[in-house]
């Protein structure tokens, strides 16, 4: 599959680049991607839920009533789960959501994510640039010459830009990242990834 590279502009260059046809060109596995998005929105989690069992709450420990006879269940002392401001029963406590999952499941959910965006036309190149300076309007007039600022947008760079990526810190549904930083949920979660040339060539070495 062959895409026109474009410039800041939104200018044809003239040049054609060819997407690898065993990233972009293969058949996606929709479990690996599930698996993938499942442990990053895991690893989002802070995990600091805690809510108080009987022997944490503050409260007398004298029993209420008797044993037998009250024609009730049985209960103990005011911390009682049974009871209104009570102890909870088996209630959430801190735990981290990290699970394992092996680099090569990962690997195939990018490029089953990749493949996916190709396939709607969702993959943009263009030619290497910089800015002089960080400026957002810069790259609000770029994503309106390439026709992509009505749209969720990646930006993949080959490696950190800090005037690239601050110029587009400030606009919402603008994400910049290096290609190291590629993951299979902002590409899902994206409506366009744009690359670079330099970023597209750098891709075949991570994933394959």
């Amino acid at each position: 599959m062959e895409v026109n590279v474009y410039n800041i502009k939104g200018e044809d260059t003239g040049r054609k680049v060819t997407l690898n046809e065993s990233i972009f060109g293969i058949e996606p596995n929709d479990h690996a991607i599930y698996l993938d998005v499942k442990q990053f929105m895991a690893n989002q989690r802070q995990g600091t839920h805690k809510s108080k069992e009987r022997s944490e709450v503050s409260g007398s420990t004298r029993k209420l009533g008797r044993q037998k006879g009250g024609g009730g269940a049985r209960r103990g002392d005011i911390n009682s789960p049974l009871l209104v401001g009570g102890g909870r029963v088996f209630g959430p406590q801190p735990r981290d959501y990290y699970f394992k999952l092996n680099k090569k499941v990962k690997a195939l959910a990018r490029k089953s994510a990749l493949a996916y965006k190709a396939q709607v036309n969702g993959i943009v190149v263009v030619e290497d640039f910089s800015f002089e300076a960080p400026k957002t309007k810069d790259f609000i007039n770029m994503t309106k010459n390439l026709k992509v600022s009505d749209k969720k947008l990646l930006m993949i760079l080959p490696e950190a830009n800090k005037n690239v990526y601050l110029s587009a810190r400030n606009i919402q549904r603008a994400n910049v990242q290096t290609i190291s930083g590629l993951n299979t949920y902002r590409v899902l979660n994206a409506g366009v990834v744009m690359f670079t040339e330099n970023s597209l060539k750098a891709i075949g070495e991570i994933l394959i």
